[in-house]
This record gives structure tokens, sequence and C-alpha cells, in this order.
């Protein structure tokens, strides 16, 4: 088989299950799908990237989060990056404390209820390893990223003079480079997600030099909704509010570039754009939140560059509350099917103190999209363009009941049994919800919608 042939395979969409979906049949156990590996070649080796995208460009597009999910890129829970954000789980941006291999079984879980429903998952670490062992274009790529990502730097108080000549060059990007050269491919993906600085200063014995170490590891990259949305348009970058999750968005575009997934815009800043915060409804509207992570400016970005595809952009605002339990959109809502879909109870009605407002833009003959309405409050917005809602209490919210996965034609899936009854009790619902056991990443907040970005969904004509 050759590369190109078994990266064709490795995107292409999986047969869907032939079980038939029924509205009552959530939390049947299935065997594990193996994960993707990379095949052995022989031949020439050309640049892997250039080769993936000749042989294999693949376009990002996501209409209306009820379209079939065909493609999902996810980032499993291991390594020492994640190690590290456990240490101190309050500074990492986590909520609770972490079981880490606890978390690694869940998030298996989660691939595994995918992969049974059609869709092809793709993990962060398995795109950066692919082609590594067998095409020197793919290794010296990866490398390259590497450098970015791992510092070397004089420990503080530090001068180069009292560093011995001979001993500089240890400090220099080609010593960097060579070091880098020499390490196993999971030892330089674990490079990347650790972000390390070294800080070196001078022993006066032994090798001449002493280092200690800081980090910023990429702790959050489980949740790879973030870092981008994809729209009718194809995939957007992001620009993250969180100053340690940085490298995050850098890293993901490295990624598409590697899948040869186009990358049609990325919001700057003074904007912000957090993935939570995206809702494509439809060839005709698209919402976006803002607040506590996503601003308007990253909105009038996705507008003024044409990012969107959609006729209409309504832009969901949290004005009254900003809480980090609802920093996005996904954690109060959620789109189950082209009429139906769920919303914290609390935040609905005028009279609601930590209600949301809906800006309407609507795009011109020109072009240019000019906001057509303004403060609507959101349960009326949404029954307005024809959607039944179901209710969430708070406790069923802060127990991420709003935050499930639609993979397409009403298929659910949940963390949360009684928000996943609520669901399937409503007469409006005519689909299948499955319910996880995902709390040992709701530990580090954010669920499935959250630790899912689809890239792909298939097209309804």
């Amino acid at each position: 088989m050759t590369l190109s042939q078994s990266f064709k395979d490795m995107l292409a969409v999986a047969p869907a299950p032939t079980q038939p979906i029924s509205k009552t049949n959530g939390g049947v156990p299935v065997a594990p799908a193996p994960e993707v590996k990379a095949a052995h070649t022989s031949g020439p080796r050309p640049k892997a990237s250039a080769l993936l995208k000749e042989k294999y460009n693949l376009k990002g597009v996501q209409e209306s989060e009820n379209d079939r999910a065909e493609i999902v890129i996810v980032c499993e829970p291991e390594g020492t990056s994640l190690q590290m954000g456990g240490l101190h789980p309050r500074a990492s941006l986590y909520e609770k404390p972490v079981n880490l291999e606890a978390a690694k079984t869940a998030h298996a879980e989660f691939r595994n209820v995918m992969r049974e429903k059609g869709v092809r998952v793709l993990t962060v670490r398995e795109i950066l390893a692919y082609g590594t062992e067998d095409h020197v274009g793919a290794r010296v790529d990866l490398e390259d990223f590497a450098v970015q990502a791992l510092t070397y730097q004089l420990a503080k108080d530090g001068r180069m003079e009292d560093i011995e000549e001979a001993d500089r060059y240890y400090l220099s990007d080609e010593y960097k480079r060579k070091v880098l050269e020499h390490m196993s491919v999971p030892q330089l993906i674990d490079t990347i997600l650790i972000n390390p600085t070294v800080h070196l200063a001078p022993s006066y014995r032994d090798t001449g030099l002493t280092a200690t170490y800081s980090f910023q590891p990429l702790s959050n990259l489980v949740y790879t909704r973030d870092q981008q949305i994809t729209t009718c348009r194809g995939v957007v970058m992001g620009s993250l509010r969180s100053p340690q999750r940085a490298l995050e968005v850098s890293l993901m575009r490295f990624c598409f570039a590697k899948l040869g997934v186009p990358v049609v815009g990325e919001v700057q800043l003074p904007g912000y754009l957090e993935g939570g915060d995206f809702f494509p409804a439809g060839r005709d509207l698209a919402l976006l939140g803002i607040g506590l992570r996503s601003n308007l400016a990253a909105a009038r970005q996705l507008m003024d560059g044409d990012l969107l595809g959609t006729r209409r952009l309504a832009v969901v605002r949290d004005d009254f509350e900003q809480h980090q339990d609802r920093m996005h959109l996904d954690c109060v809502f959620s789109i189950l099917s082209d009429n139906l879909c769920i919303m914290l109870e609390e935040m609905m009605g005028d009279a609601s103190p930590t209600r949301r407002l809906v800006d309407e833009y609507v795009r011109g003959a020109d072009g240019r999209y000019a906001l057509e309405r303004t403060d609507v409050e959101f349960s009326r917005y949404m029954r307005e363009q024809g959607y039944e809602i179901i209710p969430i209490a708070p406790a069923h919210q802060l127990l991420y009941g709003c935050n499930c996965l639609n993979l397409g034609e009403e298929r659910i899936v949940s963390v949360h049994q009684d928000t996943a009854r609520a669901i399937v009790k409503s007469p409006h619902f005519h689909g299948d919800v499955q319910c996880i056991d995902y709390s040992p990443i709701t530990s580090m907040y954010g669920a499935v919608h959250c630790s899912s970005q689809v890239i792909k969904r298939a097209v309804r004509r």
C-alpha cells in the first residue's frame, strides 16, 4: 500500500453502521475501533506535506449542526502535558482535579461511539506522527514545528560573557535542531505539547552548563473545538483568550496543512474567537456567542472577510453574566435537529437577569453584512427561526447537559442522563441519543462538543 493510498483510507468516511438507529437504543456497548496507523512504503521519499496535499486535498465544510458528520478531529488526553495540567487544575483552566487514566478511558469510549456511527475520527497525535517513519519530509516538518516549541535561553540574571566560548554553541538553534533530530517521534510530539523552556547557566565544572526548566504545556488541547471554527466556507482559525493556550492555534494549523485541509481565514487581534461559541444552522444562518471569550471584533472579521458563507449571522450577546461555568454558547445551548434545540432554562425570557440578546446581521446584494435587528431575546429569536426549545435546568447545565454533540440526522452524544431522557421524551425529537460517562473529561471544563472539531459534514442539497 502506498503512502497516498493509506492516507486516503485514513480520511475516507467509514461506512454507516448497519444497526438501525432508534429513539431509545442509546448506551449499547461497542467494540473498540482500532487507531489508524501509517503504512510502510518503499521508493522515493518526497516532502510529505506536499505529497499529501497533491494526492488528497480535503476542503472542510460545515453548513448545519444537523448535517451528517464525516470527519472529526480530537486530541486524546495523553502525555506529559496533561500530567502537568493536573498538578494545579485551577491554574490550568480545569474545573476539578483530574484522574488521567480515567480520562483516557472516557475519551477512548467517545471515539469508539463516533466511529460506530460512521464518523472518521482522527487524533492530533496520529496526524503529527503520520508518515514520519517512512518519509523524511514529514519528519523534518515535525522537527521544524518543534523548534518553535522548544526554547533555550540564559537563566535569570545570566550573562553570555559568563559562558565559556566553547559552551555558547549549546545555546544555539543549531544545537537545538541537532537535539530534535535525534529524538523519537513520540518524544518530538511530547516536546511540542509541553512547550518547554530550558534555562541555562554556567556550572564551571562537568559539562560546563547547568539547566533548570519551565513549561507552558498545551493542557487544554483536548478541547479541539476552540482553536478554529468550520463554516460553510471552510476552516477559520480562531484567537484564544487564555495566554497559556497561544500555541494551540499554530499546532492545529500545522495539522490542517498536513491533512491538506485549506484554512480560509484567521481571526486577528483585537478579535477573539473560540469555537465553542459558534453554531452553523444551515446556509441561511450561523450563530456566534460573544461575551467572556469571543468578541464582536471577531464577528466583524468573519463578516468582512466573507468567511461564513451564510446570508445571516446571529450574534448572541452575553451582556449580563459572563461566568466561567457558561463561558461559551455551547455551555448553554445546542442544536439537536433542523427545528429543535436545547437551552438553559434560567436564561430564557425577557425578565431573566442572565438573558442573552441577539443582534442579527444580514448580507446585502453588495456582499456586506449590515445590522438589521438588535436586542432580541435569544429564546424568542430561536422560536422565530422555527425551533422548538427543550429547557435545561440550571443543575443539569452545570453537569454539561447542554454540551452534547450532534453527529447529524438527530444522532446525539450526551454526557448527562437526565438531559438525554428529556431529549428523547420530546415529541419534536425523532432521532437517537447515546449517553456516555465523560466525567473524567468534564473535570477539565468541557464535554463532548468542546472536545471535538467537526471539519467535514455531508452537504444536503
